[in-house]
């Protein structure tokens, strides 16, 4: 009897066999796809509004980016992320219609920030020599 004690004691304190979070993180997904899709059949899914859904993809890159696992886009994959993402807010009537002015602007500081130059006009090396002359130390 006291065998029997003693094992289920040893079973109940050990829990890192047991439970969703001891297992792999492949099996967690497949576990949590299935719930997600049977909660949206029978209608009682969260829907993300879309501040919500921008913030969760915010904090979702925040940590990714903390472990090193997020992805860094080459200039070709994010120019197509962002034609997709235009129009499809084009399609659903969401897009920003921007006046000239807005888009001047737009363009000016996107043709800056390619040579190099900040929102003032500088260019890195010429705030590099204006930092290291003023004794002043920055951290980026």
């Amino acid at each position: 009897m006291d065998q029997h004690k003693q094992s289920h004691t040893s079973e109940k304190s050990s829990t890192q066999n047991r439970g969703f979070a001891s297992m792999d993180e492949a099996k967690q997904r497949e576990i949590a796809s299935k719930g997600g899709r049977a909660a949206h059949e029978k209608g009682t899914a969260h829907e993300f509004t879309p501040e919500e859904a921008r913030e969760a993809g915010h904090k979702g890159g925040q940590a990714a980016h903390q472990k090193g696992t997020a992805h860094e886009f080459t200039p070709a994959e994010a120019r197509e992320a962002g034609q997709k993402g235009g129009q499809a807010a084009h399609e659903k009537g969401t897009a920003h219609e921007f006046t000239s002015e807005e888009a001047r602007e737009a363009g000016r500081k996107g043709g800056q920030a390619s040579h190099g130059k900040s929102a003032s006009g500088e260019t890195g090396q010429s705030r590099k020599r204006k930092d290291s002359s003023s004794g002043e130390s920055r951290h980026r």
